[in-house]
């Protein structure tokens, strides 16, 4: 049995009925980007076919299944590791005072072998230094798989300055780069991230850019430092966030595979991409943490689909506190459960030979690309920071954003629709918010939660 296909304009002589006094172009949506989201994709509009994958399994998974671990007492990051890694998890991101020096880390890793399981730092500004503790804790292995994920430019960033000048920390991170680049062939060493952009309220294209733009500054700085271009960028992670929005975010991921294509092209090396997908922070609720595991679920799905070679999620509590064990265990096993139940990675870049999903991955990847040329043409992501030049355009996407949940254009699901009265809390631990104290030299991204202000109203 077949059934009619009705052409385009079939079609839309079909919705223009349907619609009545509306008119066609109301199913058509701006974002932040000021790119269209159509109501209808086939092959009659032009999409080009896109097939952007992941370039290699994660040992025998489609993905790393990345575990947070924050914490500052040594033997109880060991334990909640240790338990992370026998449940499933196949690496682990550290953040927290355990990062400080080469013992307290040593403790906080003892019993895992660094040879089978990745470990990754979430050191801030600091990170040199905990680069080092972890050289010092792997012992010289020459199999041992460091991320050392040394990101100053993201730091200062976010804190709007830093102890030294952001030129001296980018030295900093690559010559440590450098010295440890021999002895640990396996090691990543930078993480270009994006996602200060966007949690500061950035669009999914200043997100984008923003990545680029820092595997560039990293890159240029580590060749200062005496790695050739392909070591600096083969010791590469890019980071990306995902949130609810499932469709934009996994095509996000597909789309930095093109700019990163573009961009090794122009340094003129083959190097593939690393991405490292981690839940977005500012989608999360704190008064009702339980529908954020629907969020944490439908980012996990964005990065899967996506071709995310990492992935890491935060547990449903964070917006309130440091994750607990069962948080983590929740975080865990939403990954497991998408990839061995729900087999996402069985097919490789399962968004491919979507029109609408090839179409937006090609439209975010060119508007990433034009912001990412703006940011050079500014003299580079650092001197584009320090003119407060990016700062005023994320805001201006944030404010977008911020109109929408107000007017009631987008909704927050427990937070500005399907409002629980009878909250039931969650356990967290709780975060030591505090820091070094930086002397302003621009306007700092601050990190921000879109429900946050609705949830100050209701108290």
């Amino acid at each position: 049995m077949t059934f009619p296909v009705p052409s385009p304009l079939e079609w839309r002589e079909a919705a223009q009925k349907a619609l009545k006094e509306r008119p066609i172009e109301s199913l058509m949506h701006l974002d932040a980007d000021q790119l269209v989201t159509r109501p209808l994709y086939a092959g009659a509009t032009g999409v080009q076919p896109i097939f952007a994958p992941r370039p290699s399994d994660a040992e025998g998974r489609a993905w790393d299944v990345r575990t947070l671990v924050e914490g500052d007492d040594a033997e109880a990051v060991n334990a909640a590791v240790l338990t992370d890694l026998e449940n499933g998890a196949a690496s682990v991101l550290l953040k927290g005072r355990v990062l400080s020096d080469s013992a307290p880390l040593g403790r906080a890793l003892e019993g895992v072998a660094l040879e089978l399981a990745p470990v990754a730092l979430d050191a801030g500004i600091d990170g040199p230094d905990a680069a080092n503790a972890l050289a010092v804790v792997a012992k010289g292995s020459p199999r041992a798989k460091l991320r050392f994920h040394m990101d100053p430019v993201s730091a200062f960033a976010q804190a709007g300055g830093a102890p030294r000048s952001v030129e001296d920390h980018l030295s900093l991170a690559a010559n440590t780069a450098a010295r440890h680049a021999g002895a640990y062939p396996d090691a990543t060493f930078f993480l270009a991230s994006g996602r200060v952009a966007h949690e500061a309220g950035g669009s999914a294209a200043q997100e984008l850019a923003f990545a680029a733009a820092n595997a560039v500054a990293q890159a240029k700085a580590a060749v200062e430092a005496g790695l050739s271009v392909q070591a600096a960028l083969r010791g590469t992670v890019v980071g990306l966030s995902v949130d609810a929005e499932y469709f934009d975010s996994l095509a996000k991921v597909r789309a930095m595979r093109l700019i990163w294509a573009s961009l090794t092209q122009a340094f003129g090396v083959e190097a593939p991409a690393v991405i490292e997908a981690r839940s977005s922070r500012r989608m999360l609720s704190a008064r009702d943490p339980w529908p954020n595991l629907l969020r944490l679920t439908a980012a996990g799905f964005a990065g899967a689909v996506g071709g995310a070679d990492v992935v890491v999620l935060d547990g449903f509590t964070r917006a309130a506190g440091i994750s607990d064990a069962f948080a983590r265990r929740q975080a865990r096993n939403t990954q497991l459960v998408l990839m061995e139940e729900a087999n996402l990675g069985r097919v490789d870049d399962p968004a491919a030979g979507s029109w609408y999903l090839d179409a937006r991955t090609r439209d975010l990847a060119e508007a990433g690309w034009t912001e990412f040329q703006l940011i050079e043409a500014e003299g580079g992501l650092v001197e584009a920071l320090k003119g407060s030049v990016i700062q005023p355009r994320i805001s201006r996407a944030r404010a977008v954003r911020e109109a929408a949940l107000k007017t009631g254009a987008a909704q927050i699901v427990g937070v500005t629709k399907y409002v629980d009265a009878d909250v039931r809390s969650a356990p967290v631990e709780a975060v030591d918010r505090g820091a070094a104290a930086v002397e302003c030299v621009c306007e700092p991204l601050n990190p921000i939660r879109f429900a946050a202000s609705f949830e100050e109203a209701s108290q």
